[in-house]
């Protein structure tokens, strides 16, 4: 039977991280940055992947990683979902790295380049759409728009026709497009054929992109319910402090009611997410179809978490200068990458053999 508590070696990364996060990506800090050239913070990558030691949770210890799992990933997601913060850990301590640990036996180059992964000394993005579904197989063309932090990239793992390849960033055209989640950047990628290591034949490199597209989808779960905490979190500060009629907004009636509503779906999002990253942990058979339930539910959670936010805020809330709408538009993209939760209940319906959702 699955534990979905936290262990407290999770709640001491938790407290790190968010401690890491507090002093060094304060909302403030990100609201100052996110309409400059780069919205990552200088030093946050260093500290929180290599010298922490966050980068190299999935990877094993003697390929120079911390051999922990899923579950220790997922906690560090949630506490970067809260925050809204601009790092490339999705992208490329989750999902470049798994693709890689698909081929890690089988592929020296893709060893070595997972020791450069773990201690966060390398930035790996798989060049692929941030939408891109764990259910299909990867584009293969020379040009692919919509990648996840490519502008942060030391090599991208390319998909083509006869297999994946590692290709340095240096060796690829990466042009910077306007995303509405400002805090995580979006680039067209173009390579020319012949460039990079080959990494794998075709057969193993869509199954390495699979497993990696599905470990994304599931800890994106994980970034979607801490997201989703801290809007309850600040919009029950927010309506304790605000005073209507001499009395605090959030003692009416009909904000209760919205406010315990939202408890209760982020009470089945944590399940869901806990479930995702425990069975990708364990490697269960079980596990594309838990993360289809995690991707179909937490995503929604999000959206509608944020859009409270944002309402029972007021004015405030739809102000540049005020947070919301970083959380608003984290969880809007978060909607559709990873694939959309149309695409993961169309998954659950293969899974369990019954008929696709109208």
């Amino acid at each position: 039977m699955s534990d979905l508590l936290y262990s407290e070696t999770e709640d001491d990364l938790r407290a790190a991280v968010r401690s890491l996060l507090t002093d060094r990506a304060g909302h403030q800090e990100l609201l100052g940055r996110i309409e400059t050239d780069s919205p990552y913070v200088p030093g946050l990558w260093k500290a929180l992947a290599g010298d922490m030691g966050a980068a190299g949770l999935l990877v094993p210890e003697k390929l120079g990683g911390q051999g922990a799992s899923h579950r220790e990933a997922a906690v560090v997601l949630e506490e970067l979902g809260r925050a809204a913060t601009p790092a490339p850990y999705l992208t490329s301590a989750v999902v470049a790295t798994e693709t890689l640990l698909a081929l890690a036996g089988d592929s020296a180059p893709a060893a070595e380049l997972l020791s450069g992964l773990a201690s966060g000394g390398t930035v790996a993005v798989l060049a692929v759409p941030l939408t891109a579904s764990p259910y299909a197989d990867p584009a293969t063309a020379s040009t692919v728009t919509g990648v996840a932090d490519a502008v942060a990239a030391d090599v991208l793992l390319v998909p083509r026709a006869d297999g994946l390849y590692a290709v340095p960033a240096g060796e690829a055209t990466v042009e910077p497009q306007t995303p509405l989640d400002l805090t995580r950047p979006l680039a067209r990628v173009t390579t020319e054929a012949g460039t990079g290591t080959r990494l794998a034949g075709p057969d193993e490199a869509r199954a390495a992109v699979r497993r990696g597209l599905l470990a994304g989808a599931g800890l994106l779960a994980s970034e979607q319910l801490g997201l989703a905490e801290w809007c309850l979190e600040e919009t029950v500060r927010h309506t304790r402090e605000r005073h209507q009629f001499n009395r605090p907004v959030g003692s009416f009636q009909a904000l209760k009611h919205r406010m315990a509503q939202l408890w209760l779906d982020l009470a089945g999002a944590r399940a869901a997410a806990r479930a995702a990253a425990d069975a990708l942990s364990t490697g269960g058979e079980d596990a594309p179809l838990t993360v289809a339930v995690a991707q179909a539910y937490c995503s929604k959670v999000a959206v509608r978490a944020a859009e409270e936010c944002v309402q029972l805020h007021g004015g405030i809330g739809m102000t540049w200068e005020h947070p919301a709408h970083l959380a608003l538009k984290r969880a809007k993209s978060d909607q559709l990458a990873l694939g959309s939760a149309g695409r993961h209940q169309d998954a659950i319906a293969a899974l369990v053999d019954l008929p696709a959702p109208a």
